[in-house]
């Protein structure tokens, strides 16, 4: 290790030295703590009885030998303060823990799982102008195992069938590092290099990802990088002094209640930078998504503070040594703040993120559909605002997790309408998000309009299924995300200019949008009547073209009422018209109009 770059912050690979190693001589452990009086190793490899760690290096590390020790074996550092009296931690770069509520650390060997996805590795890229289908997931409550969850090695054979034939070409999963307590959904971490023992082994998952790779399925991480949580077990006061932490409470502690690490320190910087590119190098994941980045922007996440100078530059800097050594894989940024540049390389002084997660179209979206139809023309513009800002940051639309727990209500329960009518109102949701510019997220349950908020604790409601305005709803998704991944002009020119024109942004009274999403290769016009009453549109300027519907959402197959017309053909001066349900929206493909036999003949 770089010890010069671990104290500065530049260190990325920190865990190659630290935490556990398997060599000839047996497995040596190595502990970063530079203010304890002593440390101690204990375990089941020698009856958790003391073996006395020394002094390495520069005196701030400890490490000893111990050739009992075998892979799944239990141990902690004793770690002995200024004043004598001493506490037992896991430890901070451990591959691999005990199940919760047990809190020691377990040995692993990591060198042993060979992968299999080296053509998947040769191929990916940040799909900037490819399509980009999140399906975003909680591993344990996706589907459950009876009582129990699947494990990582077990879930793929369920998971990877449905992903693909729902339409998405990568998924997101919420936290696996190893956590405390379930409620957190992994966002409270202990250990920020363990795979969570709650779903199995580190290679096992490492199974799950290859199964993933060949299936041509990209898969995102989530992970924090902001704080952690309060446990004395783990990362607090972790050598007697606020090692990791903010020594001040004033920004010690999160609006969370967990702890803020102290990104002003290269140590705090070198260990959680190192621990972004153990995901990605160890484990192959593709992308990593960013929690709350805005807590890292400005002091506690509130721009009053002001910014957080030193957390900016660990940004920077993670992110420009992750594309340094990484440039294929995705880094994206769940933030809330209008901070600029976020998605702007390091080096022209941005923050160096491929994607940023767009919350305000989020939060403007949901508020339109929550709205009754008679107050949807006041709130016409929440739908057309999004493109007066969309080309500042490279945007990923998100309905996320976030969006249907707590009180929230569901995707489809927000809609403001009784139960009959959230369906086709969830329909144009759904719609007007896969063709508006830039990559799409979704949460697993909204894809057949889940009823009941999520609960880690149970999966998802899939019975639902078998009442056909879910089941319907179900079809018109899955079409929908497949129209997405074959059509280039919803996603080839997502962040230029050329990819989006709209057509109709100011039809207020009658709440029709229009627009065209285009590529090299083809031209889609898309319409939305978001009122609650039948609207008639002309289209004009279409000779010797016509219009080839690719989707409907009120039609009779997903549950609504309409028998649309296939092909729509211009009159004498050009034009198509159109009726339109309320609460639905269409996509058309522009073709060149067949000539009959008779004008073929008459030229």
């Amino acid at each position: 290790m770089d010890f010069f770059g671990f104290y500065t912050g530049t260190e990325f690979e920190a865990y190659r030295f630290l935490g556990h190693h398997f060599t000839d001589d047996g497995v040596i452990f190595r502990v970063y703590a530079p203010a304890a009086q002593k440390v101690a190793l204990i375990g089941q490899f020698n009856d958790w009885k003391e073996q006395e760690m020394n002094r390495v290096h520069d005196g701030q590390f400890f490490e000893c030998v111990n050739k009992d020790a075998k892979n799944g074996d239990l141990y902690k550092y004793r770690i002995y303060r200024k004043d004598g009296t001493f506490i037992d931690h896991c430890d901070p770069y451990a591959f691999f823990s005990e199940l919760r509520p047990g809190t020691a650390s377990a040995v692993f060997d990591m060198s042993q799982y060979k992968f299999h996805d080296k053509k998947w590795l040769s191929k990916r890229s940040t799909m900037k102008d490819q399509p980009l289908n999140i399906y975003e997931l909680h591993f344990g409550s996706w589907k459950k195992n009876g009582e129990d969850w699947y494990r990582y090695d077990e879930l793929g054979d369920l998971l990877i069938p449905y992903v693909k034939e729902q339409g998405y070409n990568y998924i997101e999963i919420m936290p696996l590092n190893e956590y405390p307590s379930d409620e957190s959904w992994g966002y409270q971490a202990t250990g920020f290099y363990s795979a969570t023992s709650r779903y199995g082994t580190p290679d096992q998952l490492r199974f799950f990802i290859d199964q993933c790779h060949k299936n041509n399925i990209g898969v995102i991480l989530d992970i924090v990088t902001v704080h952690f949580a309060v446990n004395d077990y783990a990362l607090w006061n972790f050598d007697g002094t606020s090692l990791y932490e903010y020594p001040n409470s004033a920004v010690g502690y999160s609006e969370w209640g967990s702890c803020n690490f102290m990104h002003s320190r290269g140590d705090v910087c070198s260990f959680l930078q190192s621990a972004s590119y153990f995901w990605l190098q160890e484990y192959h994941f593709d992308g990593l998504r960013m929690d709350a980045v805005g807590n890292l922007i400005y002091w506690q996440g509130n721009k009053d503070r002001g910014e957080n100078k030193g957390a900016i530059q660990f940004l920077k800097n993670m992110n420009a040594g992750l594309k340094q050594r990484m440039p294929e894989c995705i880094l994206a940024a769940e933030d809330s703040t209008a901070y600029p540049n976020v998605c702007r390389p390091a080096s022209e002084g941005g923050l160096g993120f491929d994607y940023k997660w767009d919350m305000g179209w989020m939060n403007d979206t949901l508020d339109f559909f929550r709205k009754e139809p008679k107050y949807r023309k006041d709130a016409y513009h929440k739908l057309t605002f999004s493109m007066a800002y969309f080309y500042n940051e490279n945007y990923l639309l998100p309905l996320s997790h976030d969006e249907v727990v707590h009180g929230k209500a569901t995707i489809l329960q927000k809609m403001g309408s009784v139960y009959e009518g959230k369906f086709p109102l969830g329909r144009a949701l759904y719609l007007y998000m896969f063709t508006h510019p830039g990559k799409k997220l979704n949460f697993m349950g909204n894809e057949f309009g889940q009823l009941r908020e999520w609960d880690e604790k149970r999966e998802q409601d899939w019975d639902m299924l078998k009442y056909p305005l879910h089941d319907s709803f179900n079809a018109f998704i899955k079409k929908l995300n497949h129209i997405y991944l074959e059509h280039p002009a919803l996603y080839k020119h997502d962040y230029d200019r050329t990819g989006f024109e709209w057509k109709e942004a100011d039809l207020v009274n009658d709440c029709i949008y229009a627009y065209w999403r285009k590529s090299e290769e083809e031209k889609l016009f898309v319409i939305l009547n978001l009122s609650d009453k039948k609207r008639k549109y002309t289209l004009g300027n279409l000779k010797g073209k016509c219009l080839e519907l690719l989707i409907d959402s009120d039609d009779q197959t997903f549950s609504g009422s309409s028998k649309p017309f296939p092909l729509l053909n211009p009159d004498d001066r050009g034009a198509v018209f159109m009726d339109l349900p309320p609460a639905s929206g269409r996509i058309y493909l522009l073709k060149d109009q067949k000539k009959t036999k008779k004008e073929k003949a008459e030229e």
